[in-house]
């Protein structure tokens, strides 16, 4: 599903972001990418959605080599990946049938695949309700939702979630977390970055830790911190 082969990058700065990182994430995992503030987290998302380029190594996604995709290719290859961000960035002018119809009306779908589809998504996401409400008549939570019902409306096989409880309280971050789980269990691929311990720990999933552009740490039903070190 995603294989990181000897990923180096260095900006033009010299800062090294990643240093020769060999990882694999298989088709269904739930992933915790953590690490502390410019360890190379940011710069491992951007990669996997082509925003940034590798200075050596090769980046396979979906049995693709992204590190080689044509400049114009690059918008359908994102279209398979689902994006969640900490800021929810809801387009405010549109209500929330409408944001989540707007993704789908970006890969040129049709009228009748979107009146059929956003429902159910919306159903998925427990937002039937307010489909007509606009985003600042919106919790955190209810606008987090729907940032998730617009990322996995199209049924992407990768799910990327950029720290998506770090604007929103415990009970409704562990709300999301339960809606992310059921995401992955119906057999999306999740990577979520988060500095989010508590979440986690409870979770028990695989956790990557990257530390100095290295991968510190990878370990199945892993913990956030280890020997009393905190990232």
């Amino acid at each position: 599903m995603i294989e990181f082969k000897n990923i180096s990058k260095i900006y033009d700065n010299n800062i090294i972001a990643l240093s020769n990182i060999t990882v694999t994430i298989d088709r269904g995992e739930f992933v915790f990418l953590v690490g502390p503030s410019g360890a190379g987290k940011s710069t491992f998302i951007k990669m996997l959605l082509k925003e940034v380029d590798p200075n050596g190594g090769k980046l396979i996604v979906n049995n693709i080599n992204i590190t080689k995709l044509p400049r114009n290719k690059i918008p359908y290859y994102r279209r398979k990946i689902g994006v969640v961000f900490q800021d929810f960035r809801l387009i405010p002018s549109l209500n929330v049938y409408e944001n989540v119809a707007f993704s789908m009306r970006v890969t040129e779908a049709s009228h009748k695949d979107i009146r059929k589809k956003v429902p159910m998504v919306l159903s998925l996401v427990g937002l039937s309700k307010k489909y007509k409400a606009f985003p600042h008549e919106l919790s955190g939570g209810e606008q987090q939702r729907v940032a998730i019902a617009r990322a996995i409306v199209n049924n992407p096989a990768i799910l990327i979630a950029d720290e998506p409880t770090g604007n929103l309280d415990p009970d409704t971050s562990m709300e999301i977390m339960e809606l992310l789980n059921d995401i992955n269990r119906a057999g999306t691929t999740i990577v979520m970055a988060t500095h989010a311990k508590d979440i986690v720990d409870s979770m028990q999933k695989r956790v990557i830790a990257i530390e100095k552009g290295i991968i510190a740490r990878d370990e199945q039903r892993g913990r956030y911190n280890y020997e009393n070190k905190y990232f």
